[in-house]
């Protein structure tokens, strides 16, 4: 929970689905969310500021820095190995969300995967 990641990307026909305990997916700008680590502490409150389609043969910098990686090339590198039972081509398409931190909250353990969840009415995963 450094704050430097802004961007998080998830497979385009994904991003609209229910997932997880606290998921209803499909976020949009102004969404306030709430950031769960494994173990269903509240890690942070993020606040959405876009979200838009991207294709995997075309990665903007500004998604890709948001990501925290070095270049286009070594974000594709990482989701190609991190997403195995995709077939990841220039054409597939990922939905980015960009977000920026509102709240940290202190962490109770040192679980590193999180879930999210929308925060006051409906809940939702990221």
């Amino acid at each position: 929970m450094e704050g430097r990641k802004t961007v998080t990307s998830e497979v385009l026909e994904d991003y609209y689905k229910s997932y997880g305990e606290y998921g209803d997916g499909g976020y949009e700008e102004g969404d306030v969310v709430e950031v769960y680590d494994l173990r269903k502490n509240l890690r942070c409150m993020i606040k959405v500021t876009k979200v838009y389609p991207i294709k995997f043969g075309n990665i903007p910098e500004e998604v890709w820095r948001g990501e925290t990686f070095s270049s286009a090339e070594e974000y594709r590198e990482c989701h190609i190995r991190c997403m195995p039972d995709h077939h990841l081509h220039d054409d597939f398409e990922f939905m980015t969300l960009h977000f920026e931190l509102i709240e940290e909250m202190k962490p109770l353990n040192k679980a590193v995967e999180v879930t999210a969840s929308r925060s006051a009415s409906s809940g939702a995963s990221l």
